[in-house]
Order: structure tokens, then sequence, then C-alpha cells
């Protein structure tokens, strides 16, 4: 069976992969438990500067596995503690992603938290939260107004629409989009421009710059887990997640 997220490195480029094509990179129990092991492997690599995140063809990430979501609801990535957890773990290096196909929901959470984005011209972007009937709860609700601007965030979230890679450059959600054949190479020249810095500063440059964001949105971590949190102790009916799930795909299709 292949492994369902894999790393490799060269280049002093650790390129970590979502490897369900076959779902659409949907995020299941087992990739989530995964995912941030193979950053922490990577930022603790000796031999690595900078970490790429791609998905295999078509998707980059489906979001949650909702056929998962809607028979146990084990993948549902929220701590109904309310502690903070992020879909990237907190890494050194810079992580920059490679949007290969499409980033719905988690999985443009997940696009959302990389240090910025390149996309294919396949790519499209979308939240789903409210169609699935969940809250956010990796960082959303922050990260999103950052990118975009917040009027256009909620118009995202509230009406469920994707927007095309284009459209996505238009409103500064991604730094460049590329032909499909050359989205790693050109990826891998941008990393390999940060490969060729002092690593020290950079490293400080990003914390300095973590930590800038940090002082004016950590509440606002803080209040969507909350909310989350909340939302899921009112009950979860995975029943009616995977009623809404085929409706969500056919929609989702017909606007990509």
């Amino acid at each position: 069976m292949p492994d369902i997220v894999t790393l490799e490195v060269s280049e002093r480029i650790a390129t970590i992969t979502l490897n369900r094509p076959e779902a659409r990179n949907a995020l299941s129990s087992e990739m989530l438990r995964l995912l941030p092991q193979r950053f922490l492997e990577a930022d603790a690599n000796d031999d690595v500067d900078v970490i790429v995140l791609t998905g295999a063809d078509p998707a980059f990430c489906a979001g949650l596995d909702l056929k998962e979501l809607g028979s146990t609801g084990a993948n549902l990535a929220v701590d109904t503690n309310g502690e903070l957890e992020r879909p990237i773990p907190d890494v050194s290096k810079p992580v920059i992603g490679a949007v290969n196909g499409p980033a719905i929901t988690g999985g443009f959470e997940l696009a959302l938290a990389c240090d910025f984005l390149v996309a294919s011209e396949r790519a499209r972007f979308g939240d789903t939260h409210a169609r699935v009937g969940v809250m956010p709860g990796w960082g959303l609700t922050v990260l999103l107004p950052q990118a975009i601007g917040v009027r256009r965030a909620r118009e995202m979230s509230y009406t469920g629409n994707f927007i095309t890679a284009h459209e996505a450059l238009q409103w500064g959600l991604v730094n460049h989009v590329v032909d499909h054949i050359d989205l790693l190479p050109f990826t891998r020249r941008l990393a390999l421009d940060i490969v060729s810095n002092d690593q020290r500063g950079v490293r400080q440059i990003r914390r300095t710059y973590a930590a800038v964001a940090s002082g004016t949105v950590e509440e606002g971590w803080r209040i969507e887990r909350r909310d989350a949190a909340a939302w899921l102790r009112e009950g979860l009916e995975p029943s009616e997640v995977e009623r809404r799930r085929e409706a969500i795909r056919q929609r989702g299709q017909a606007q990509t």
C-alpha cells in the first residue's frame, strides 16, 4: 500500500505530497496523523532548508474525507478542549504550497497555512464549511481575511463558491499562477532562491513575521477554536453530513 503522505528530499528541498489521488487527497484520520509527522521530520533534517507541500493529481486537497466524517467523524480536526491546533505544526523552515488542483475547505485551510502559494492553472479554491455544516477549526477565519480581505473572505465562506487560480492571483491569495506542467519546477526554483540565502537570517525573518502576525491575530485563532468546539458540543450528525456530500461534490464540479 503506498504511503499516503510522502516525503522526498533533494537539493535541500523537502517535498511533502498528499498521496490519496483516488480520493482527491481528502483528509482521512490516518493522513491527519501522518501529515504533521512529515513536517516535523523535514524540519529536523539538517539537509533541508525549504519545505514544499503539494498534492498528487488531480487535486491538492478536497478537505476532510466526508465519507469518514459522515460515518464516524473520527477525522474532524478540532480539539474540543479548545487547544490551538494548526494544519501545519510549528516548523522553523519556510513552507511553500504548490497547489496543483482544487483546494477545498480543510484543504483550503492547509494551503492558507503555507508561507506563500504557487498555483497551477488547474487550481481552484473554495470554502464549503457552511455547506457541510461544520465550523472552521484550522484558522480559516483568521488566515483568509489576511490573504484577501474580510469582505471577499466573507463572500467565499457565506456562499461556498469556488474561485479560479487567476481570480486567486488577482485577489492576492496566491503569488504566481503557472502552467500545470511547470508547477513543481517553478516552485523549486523559488525554493532554491531561498536555499541560496543565509539560512539563519531566513529563519529569523520568518520568526519575526510570525511574531508580528501572532501579536494581532492569536486571539482570532482562539475565538475560532472556541466556536468550533461549541458547535461540536451541540452535536454533529454524521448522516446529515453524508446526505450533503454528494450535492457538494456535484456543485463543485459544476463550478470548476
